[in-house]
């Protein structure tokens, strides 16, 4: 068993972390998959279900994104914020399915107060009256709409850096790197869990994967999850040029995740449909130990509840017939 406290770092320096992405790969995995099994149960994946409670309209104009307003060409069906019940009512069946977790995305540049956020909050208790942890994405907030969601029981925010902070500026114009962190440390204030990630396939180079991991695996605490999503390029947005990730890239990323975040929840996000079962497994021997569990993830495909079944069915234990 490893020495879990020498083990937890939040001093990491961006060349250490392009070192750990360069190692040979089977290395790389087993140094992963050591640490992962000195902090984790290998067998724990945490599913978590995500819904967009409300669609399109997005005033940022983030490059990989559909429901910004600025691409107009995505074709996309604008919702407007779901009524409580109903999400309510779509957590109970994502429970049933095996859900642990119920992530509700809206697509916001910032939370206003008001009836929605109120809605919002309604959301978050309900979700937690069904024995499920609560996630939301809603954009920026102030400290006092942080402390609301704690007070109705929220989990964990999710607000992704996307990337490095040197290559942000080539993604994202509408707001800045500093307003992201702003509104994580709010949370950390507030005493909620921070989901925060990036995504892998924009046209960054292996420095600004390394970078932005060095920022997340120096946040102290760590985030307790971080998504590692691959971009699913979509017609209409500027990214939609951009080659699928390999399996390779992802695996990296993973292991290099759980290295320097030895207790983080390392989440398979978007892109994971791409990848098949086997391929998903190499990502949980390197320290992945959860996904994003159902057939839609806000408004881009995901894996479906049928396939996770039998993909986790199968790497079970063996039973006599």
């Amino acid at each position: 068993m490893l020495d879990n406290a020498r083990n937890i770092r939040s001093d990491w320096s961006v060349d250490e972390v392009e070192a750990l992405l360069r190692l040979p790969l089977l290395d790389l995995v087993g140094r992963a998959n050591m640490i992962h099994r000195a902090h984790h149960n290998p067998e724990d994946i945490q599913k978590a279900s995500l819904l967009s409670i409300k669609t399109g309209g997005c005033p940022e104009d983030c490059a990989y994104c559909p429901q910004s307003a600025h691409h107009r060409e995505v074709e996309l069906t604008k919702e407007k914020l779901m009524n409580p019940q109903h999400v309510l009512s779509l957590a109970k069946r994502a429970k049933q399915a095996g859900a642990e977790r119920f992530c509700m995305g809206a697509a916001w540049r910032q939370v206003r107060d008001g009836d929605e956020f109120d809605n919002v909050l309604e959301m978050v208790a309900g979700v937690r009256a069904l024995g499920m942890e609560a996630c939301v994405t809603l954009g920026m907030l102030k400290p006092h709409q942080a402390r609301r969601l704690a007070q109705a029981g929220l989990t964990a925010y999710n607000h992704n850096l996307d990337t490095s902070p040197e290559f942000y500026g080539e993604i994202i114009g509408t707001r800045t790197y500093r307003d992201r962190l702003e509104t994580l440390s709010y949370c950390r204030d507030a005493g909620i869990d921070l989901c925060c990630g990036g995504i892998i396939g924009m046209g960054e180079s292996l420095r600004d994967r390394a970078s932005m991991l060095q920022v997340l695996a120096n946040f102290d605490p760590h985030p307790e999850s971080v998504p590692i999503n691959a971009l699913i390029p979509i017609e209409g947005t500027p990214l939609a040029h951009r080659e699928t990730v390999g399996i390779f890239d992802l695996l990296r990323m993973v292991a290099t995740a759980r290295i320097t975040m030895p207790k983080t929840r390392v989440r398979l996000s978007a892109g994971r449909s791409d990848f098949s079962a086997a391929e998903q497994a190499l990502c949980f021997l390197a320290g992945a130990n959860s996904v994003f569990y159902g057939d839609v993830l806000l408004t881009a495909p995901n894996a479906g509840t049928g396939s996770d079944r039998d993909m986790f069915a199968a790497l079970g234990a063996l039973t006599e017939d």
